[in-house]
């Protein structure tokens, strides 16, 4: 892969973690924020705490996302970047474009999503 290409690529990848990292910051302020409030009846706890499940279920997705953007990085300070994990072939740049911390090629993202 070009250079021109990994920066490219780094930049999204950098720009995403931000985005992120700004995301669980703000759940988990309103997330203390909700915890902070005196709540007067059932309906009203019932609506918190299904907020807060909700929210906790975005964070630890995100959290997810965020640990596979830290590998692609990693990958990409190392020479690994755009490398499928299973065949070892190269991860086709449309792919990496809409999905830039991928690590299965196309081919080899539907065998392990078939065999899930």
């Amino acid at each position: 892969m070009q250079t021109s290409e990994l920066n490219y690529f780094k930049e999204i990848l950098e720009s995403r973690k931000e985005q992120i990292l700004k995301n669980i910051n703000s759940v988990s302020s309103e997330l203390d924020q909700i915890s902070n409030l005196e709540l007067s009846d059932e309906g009203d706890h019932a609506a918190a705490n299904n907020n807060s499940m909700v929210e906790s279920a975005i964070v630890q997705q995100q959290q997810q996302e965020l640990q596979e953007i830290e590998k692609a990085l990693g990958k990409i300070a190392n020479g690994e970047y755009g490398i499928c994990e299973m065949c070892e072939d190269d991860i086709g740049f449309q792919r990496l474009k809409v999905k830039p911390h991928a690590i299965y090629c196309i081919d080899c993202r539907e065998i392990v999503e078939k065999s899930n």
